[in-house]
């Protein structure tokens, strides 16, 4: 009998500072994520139209372009329900009840260690 497959949950990485966006990869790929990247709200919209295995969308909230991080996490509750949301931020202090329905906010400078418990709560059964 073969093992379950043990693919591991896919993290959609969205910042538009490059060396944050990098930081945080490299954070959750070491928390034992798989990791994509987005430097905007509209790269992340293609990243999601275009591949089904996303789990959480890990987004700053602050982003130049047609998005902030806010609208990004209702724009992907509204077209992707079961994906988890994160949103970051160094400027703003967001309440949970300011992001959809689950979305859990993480002020910024995080810790890969609360990056990591938070991912994995998100996670456990995705």
């Amino acid at each position: 009998m073969d093992p379950p497959e043990t693919r591991r949950p896919v993290v959609l990485v969205v910042e538009d500072e490059m060396l944050l966006r990098i930081d945080a990869a490299e954070m959750i790929k070491a928390a034992g994520f798989e990791v994509v990247e987005a430097a905007n709200a509209d790269e992340a919209i293609e990243v999601l139209e275009a591949r089904r295995d996303i789990t959480v969308v890990f987004t700053d909230i602050q982003m130049p372009g047609s998005m902030d991080g806010l609208k990004l996490a209702r724009a992907v509750r509204g077209r992707w329900p079961p994906i988890k949301i994160i949103a970051t931020s160094g400027r703003l202090n967001v309440r949970e009840m300011d992001l959809p329905e689950g979305g859990r906010f993480l002020p910024k400078p995080y810790s890969h260690a609360n990056v990591a418990r938070m991912l994995r709560e998100l996670t456990i059964g995705a």
